[in-house]
């Protein structure tokens, strides 16, 4: 596919979807390095039909009709054979593709039991109890971007990384799951003191290469990924134990380090020639980002930074005797940022004082306060299976351990807050 090619199916891509990962963008349309660099030049800087967004999301800000530079041409598909008005010209944007090549993560999620959980219920009821299923699911699914492909009767058929593509899809799903189990324990507390029943799930996700198109007849059109991923996915969920996730191997390869996994080894999946290897999550790791996963292999030496290194640590100092200090760090993405605060990190750990380490999360942007919240939720080490009941004894006994190390800080909001201890 020569240039000009891959220019008008990245101008549709774009237009169509208005943010585009440079990875997913690569995958899609299959670019090297040096394409990729070009385009990128092309499009934000020649062109100006696109900006860029902390060097890893392309934006689209070329309004609703492709425009591009007298100065540098784009070949575009033929307009009909209609004559405009004199005056008046409007471009032809590039036809939207049936189906599309994807990068895809799909998740299975299954009620366990189902057959005999309706048989000791009236077929209403039943649904009812379905329907609380499916919404408490949906709410999960959403909050983390995912695409609802089907629902299967008591079953759901979710996709990550389509229509919208994110860098971490494969984060997300494992996050939904996560979170569907635990959605699912809550709603089973409240049927079992209404009904006189349990509830549990099984989920299963698998990530790899799809085509994703439009399918069936006009009166009934799903958009579904085809190809050996979502086959994979449903086998992968038939292992899983009840109110666990299992993952492939190539699913645990994109999330390693961010959540713990038990190892279940290779499994023979019905329909699969070759053995799968296969993985149980346990639960998040508590690493708040790819620092954190970094860290633990090892990092490189911090270069280039030592006029900032030097005025950390004369805040700190500072600090030490008393004197309160904040510190902003801000610029463009992929600078260092997070690596000079980890430098501080790495500096105090020997000396006594308490960190405090907020983060926020794209998926978390509409939860009011979610960094100070996930921070206390840490602090007074609330699990998911925490009752109501628990979570307040917890909270009674951590408070005052809570209230000394605010006796010290003023500010905890931001990437982290230190304080010496005297």
């Amino acid at each position: 596919m020569d240039y000009d090619a891959i220019v008008i199916q990245a101008l549709a891509l774009l237009q169509r979807e208005q943010r585009l990962s440079y990875r997913v963008l690569t995958l899609r349309l299959q670019l090297d390095d040096d394409t990729l660099e070009a385009l990128k030049e092309d499009l934000i800087y020649a062109k100006k039909l696109a900006v860029d967004e902390e060097g890893r999301v392309l934006v689209w800000t070329g309004g609703t009709s492709i425009a591009p530079s007298a100065a540098t041409p784009v070949p575009l598909p033929a307009a009909p054979d209609v004559s405009p008005a004199q005056g008046q010209g409007s471009p032809v944007a590039p036809p939207t593709p049936d189906a599309e090549r994807r990068q895809l993560t799909v998740m299975f999620c299954d009620l366990v039991e189902s057959t005999t959980l309706s048989s000791q219920l009236d077929p209403e009821e039943y649904r009812d109890v379905v329907r609380a299923y499916q919404a408490a699911c949906t709410d999960v699914i959403t909050r983390f971007d995912g695409h609802i492909a089907q629902l299967l009767g008591d079953g759901l058929l979710v996709y990550f990384g389509y229509p919208q593509a994110h860098e971490d899809d494969a984060q997300r799903a494992v996050r939904t799951g996560l979170g569907i189990i635990e959605a699912v324990g809550t709603l089973k507390i409240r049927l079992e003191q209404d009904k006189g029943i349990g509830l549990a799930v099984r989920l299963g996700i698998h990530t790899g290469l799809v085509v994703v198109g439009e399918m069936g007849s006009q009166g009934r059109q799903e958009q579904l990924a085809l190809g050996d991923v979502p086959n994979i996915a449903s086998r992968i969920e038939g292992l899983a134990a009840p109110n666990t996730l299992v993952i492939s191997e190539a699913n645990y390869r994109l999330v390693q380090g961010y959540f713990a996994c038990q190892d279940l080894g290779a499994q023979t999946l019905r329909g699969v020639t070759e053995h799968l290897h296969v993985y149980r999550v346990l639960g998040e790791s508590g690493a708040r980002g790819r620092l954190d996963v970094a860290v633990t292999r090892g990092l490189t030496p911090l270069v280039g930074r030592e006029s900032e290194v030097t005025l950390l640590l004369e805040r700190w100092e500072q600090a030490k005797s008393g004197q309160g200090q904040v510190v902003l760090l801000s610029g463009d993405a992929g600078i260092g940022k997070s690596r000079l605060v980890q430098m501080l990190k790495e500096h105090v750990a020997n000396q006594p004082h308490t960190c405090w380490e907020c983060r926020s999360l794209s998926y978390f942007e509409n939860t009011a306060l979610f960094p100070l919240v996930d921070l206390f939720q840490r602090l007074l080490r609330f699990q998911a299976e925490d009752t109501p009941g628990r979570e307040v004894r917890k909270a009674s006994t951590g408070v005052e351990s809570v209230s000394t190390a605010l006796g010290g800080i003023c500010t905890a909001v931001g990437t982290f807050a230190l304080t010496p201890h005297t």
